[in-house]
């Protein structure tokens, strides 16, 4: 569950961030999902990459074509930033990524500190 005055304190710092991207898919009267992404230089890729660390639809809007131009977007994005790929972990989207020219690549793991 996201707390609020994290959400806050974190949603300023992206906003100030050059290398974050949000972005919100709405209808006329609600948010209904939105992507949350980075870009940083690396040396296996021979220049810049971009991650896409979050990504949400709203239960009801799903397998509405939201989730695919949302990662359009961020696609699009990071193509004018110069990235040379977008990466991202996913457990239960395997299929939805694939659906949209995404290819499994590494395991993903983690360590909460």
């Amino acid at each position: 569950m996201v707390e609020e005055q994290a959400f806050y304190r974190t949603f300023a710092e992206l906003l100030a961030s050059p290398h974050a991207h949000l972005a919100i898919a709405e209808t006329a009267q609600q948010h209904v999902g939105y992507v949350l992404g980075f870009d940083h230089y690396t040396f296996f890729a021979n220049g810049r990459v971009a991650w896409v660390e979050e990504i949400m639809v709203s239960e009801p809007f799903r397998r509405q074509n939201i989730g695919q131009l949302l990662m359009q977007e961020f696609e699009a994005w990071a193509g004018a930033r110069g990235c040379k790929l977008v990466a991202l972990a996913t457990r239960r989207a395997a299929a939805f990524y694939q659906a949209i020219g995404y290819q499994e690549s590494a395991a993903y793991f983690r360590k909460l500190l």
